[in-house]
């Protein structure tokens, strides 16, 4: 029997099988693609070095370079020459066999591989100076010529220069917590970065003969080795800047005897290099903090760059624990500083600049740097350093230890435009801003430009909107980086992305990162919860090297806000934002079912079906809603509800509301990027109420969400981020009803 059965059964449930195969076949499975998923998969795993919480873990550990240099200018022939002895300090639990060193001013050396790894074409019209420089002039070398490279007994060492790199071998062994010092020799002929580019060089004054030396990257500097890479010897391209570690700086720097000089560190011989007169100028200034005081007067300058001195003049700089060291020199230079009162500490604001700055910088420079101090303090932490010097460097705008460059002069004639006012004073908050990042906060900017450019830019925007003047800015309100983000994706690239590999630097390095980090402050978290994560982030990471997974950590670790979806989209992709307002069905209440609802099955809760009585939404568009029954709602109109609120009690009665419109409203998402639906109401009265939705309400589906409105008041507008909080690159989609939307020439 058993057999026999088998035998008819089974090749029924063959065909059952065939045939519901052919009807549905069984979908294949599919990968976890929700937009909230947490970010184990792009983030490095936590460990010893870098907990899961975003902070330096109990193994944490970074190498320490300190230097002693002597550098010359040579002021005719635009030549540097310098010798220095390092000590590396290993504190890594690695054996070192080698030391990679930076020699950036490779990148302009006369063998440099930079030029050989852009695209070329021809540009068609040039001005016969432009004409010879580029076809007609030879290249001058610009490299540093290393002339020896010796141990601390003079012994010669053995090295190898890669490009803007030079390995040197080791003949044992660094062993954990050992140290090294060795010497080296050097000297390079010095750019004019206005012609041919650069991050520092000199600036001519042809009618004069003089120039304005702003000097960086000057001397061999260690690179950085920490756990996340070994050592960070990615080669200098141009773009990826710099990756340094910390250390102590003593540096005797020789000039003509009628330079004025700043530098990064504090002047150890002031009574040596300036007149006593000038020295009790800055003795007021360090107690002066309402205005700057002129320490080198601008007729002391003007002076000064009609002599052309033979003799020099050694000025001698000390700085504790900086990343790098920056120079400006010229006998141009008229200087004002005023002090700086932090919440905990005093510093001093400084401004160095010619006489074609004034009277804009002498106006505005210094009190611009102090005004950056505080705002940046109050957001991080104390501007540790005892001073930070705005220097005029035109076409310039970059940064270095406690020094910056900063571009902006008036005309011929000291009229200065709105423009060149605002832009000046925009990049002196930035340059002086970077002090915290990267200088103090110190990421891989080789790797990572947003790390230190946007975190900056971003602050740069508070700083701006904190002077209280509606200061037009760049970099950081969402709307101005709806361009960029509506932009050709072939052209865009994650912010994520390494430096050198970015075809859209500002938007992507500067803009995108400082807009999104605006939109985290003022719309996902809010500015409590953020600016307390914000400062510990700064503050846990101050004199340390962070990567991005020590940010993103951190500001969720500090909120309790989950960003990952943020951090996914914003940084990680080019997904843009782009949320509409589909459809807006108003209902009007009925005690009686239509055949749509009658159809239905109305359930309530987990128990089943409800058989009513019930009282009815019945939607607008329904044909069988009669004329009469679309008025606004009254409870007593209605018997189930007038009977049941008959039931309550006065104080229940009391506290409930009167709704009597009902509206159903279909949001949207073309756009890639999650972000809240931010929502404004304007009721026929002209009244307005606001609505925000967290981003969390497309979690379960990525492309449609809804929300009901019972009012009291008709509806007669209804706006998505009406305030252009969010970068939604389509407005169009924006508003019910539909409105007319202004053209660009509008």
């Amino acid at each position: 029997m058993k057999k026999i059965t088998l035998f008819f059964i089974l090749p029924a449930m063959l065909f059952a099988q065939e045939k519901a195969t052919t009807v549905t076949p069984k979908q294949s499975g599919k990968y976890d693609t929700n937009k909230f998923s947490q970010m184990y998969d792009l983030l490095a795993t936590p460990n010893m070095f870098r907990n899961a919480a975003g902070a330096p873990g109990p193994a944490y550990y970074q190498q320490q370079a300190d230097y002693k240099i002597d550098i010359e200018l040579d002021d005719k022939n635009a030549k540097l020459s310098g010798s220095e002895t390092v000590t590396y300090y290993n504190n890594s639990p690695d054996n070192l066999d080698y030391l990679w060193v930076q020699l950036d001013q490779n990148q302009a050396a006369k063998d440099s591989e930079s030029p050989l790894a852009e695209s070329e074409r021809i540009t068609q019209t040039f001005p016969a100076s432009g004409f010879a420089d580029k076809f007609l002039k030879k290249d001058l070398d610009r490299g540093f010529n290393i002339e020896y490279v010796k141990d601390v007994k003079g012994a010669l060492m053995t090295y190898t220069i890669n490009h803007t790199m030079m390995r040197i071998d080791l003949a044992s062994p660094l062993k954990p917590g050992t140290s090294i010092s060795f010497s080296v020799k050097w000297w390079y002929n010095i750019n004019d970065y206005q012609k041919e580019g650069g991050r520092s060089g000199y600036e001519l004054f042809e009618k004069e003969g003089n120039k304005i030396y702003v000097i960086a990257q000057f001397y061999p500097r260690m690179a950085v080795y920490n756990d996340v890479e070994g050592w960070q010897n990615m080669q200098f391209w141009g773009s990826g800047e710099f990756a340094v570690p910390f250390g102590n700086f003593d540096v005797n720097i020789t000039v003509p005897a009628d330079h004025v000089m700043e530098a990064t560190g504090e002047l150890m011989n002031r009574s040596e290099v300036f007149t006593p007169a000038q020295v009790k100028r800055y003795e007021l200034a360090q107690k002066t903090f309402d205005k700057p005081v002129v320490i080198v007067t601008q007729a002391e300058a003007e002076a000064a760059e009609k002599g052309f001195s033979d003799k020099k003049k050694t000025w001698k700089f000390s700085a504790k624990n900086v990343r790098d060291f920056g120079i400006a020199t010229s006998r141009k230079f008229i200087l004002d500083a005023m002090a700086v009162q932090l919440s905990n500490s005093t510093t001093m604001a400084v401004s160095i600049y010619p006489k074609e700055a004034n009277p804009l910088w002498g106006e505005t420079s210094t009190v611009t740097v102090a005004h950056t101090l505080k705002s940046y303090s109050s957001h991080t932490f104390d501007y540790p350093y005892p001073k930070a010097v705005s220097v005029s460097a035109e076409d310039q705008g970059m940064e270095y230890p406690m020094i910056c460059w900063n571009f902006g002069r008036p005309d011929e004639n000291g009229v200065t435009s709105e423009q060149i006012k605002n832009g000046m004073m925009g990049v002196v908050i930035h340059e002086v801003g970077h002090n915290f990042f990267p200088m103090i906060v110190n990421s891989d900017e080789r790797q990572w430009t947003w790390m230190d450019e946007g975190l900056n830019s971003f602050m740069e925007f508070m700083a701006e909107q904190e002077l209280g003047t509606n200061f037009p800015s760049r970099r950081g309100p969402a709307k101005n980086i709806v361009p960029y983000m509506s932009g050709d994706q072939n052209f865009l690239e994650p912010i994520m992305s390494n430096s050198e590999t970015i075809i859209q630097f500002g938007n992507n390095a500067y803009g995108k990162p400082a807009t999104g980090l605006n939109i985290l402050r003022e719309t996902i978290m809010g500015r409590e919860l953020f600016d307390y994560a914000f400062k510990v982030y700064a503050n846990r990471w101050k004199f340390k090297h962070p990567t991005p997974e020590d940010f993103f950590r951190t500001m969720e670790d500090a909120s309790a806000v989950d960003l990952d979806w943020f951090f996914r989209g914003w940084f990680y992709s080019t997904d843009f934002v782009d949320i509409g307002i589909k459809e807006v069905k108003q209902y009007y209440v009925s005690e009686t079912a239509t055949k749509e609802l009658k159809d239905a099955k109305v359930r309530k809760g987990r128990f089943g079906l409800d058989k009513g009585p019930f009282v009815y939404l019945v939607a607008e568009n329904n044909a069988e809603l009669k004329p009469n029954q679309k008025k606004a709602l009254k409870i007593e109109d209605v018997k189930l509800l007038s009977d049941y609120v008959s039931t309550l009690t006065a104080e229940e009665k009391g506290s409930l509301k009167s709704p009597k419109y009902f509206y159903e409203v279909e949001f949207n998402k073309p756009g890639g990027m999650i972000m809240p639906i931010l929502v404004e109401i304007t009721y026929e009265d002209g009244t307005i109420e606001n609505f925000k939705y967290p981003a969390q309400i497309w979690r379960k589906n990525n492309e449609s969400a809804k929300k009901v409105y019972a009012t009291e008041k008709a509806i007669k507008k209804i706006q998505i981020d009406p305030k252009l909080e969010t970068a939604d690159i389509d407005v169009t989609n924006n508003t019910w009803p539909k409105g007319e939307v202004k053209s660009k020439f509008d």
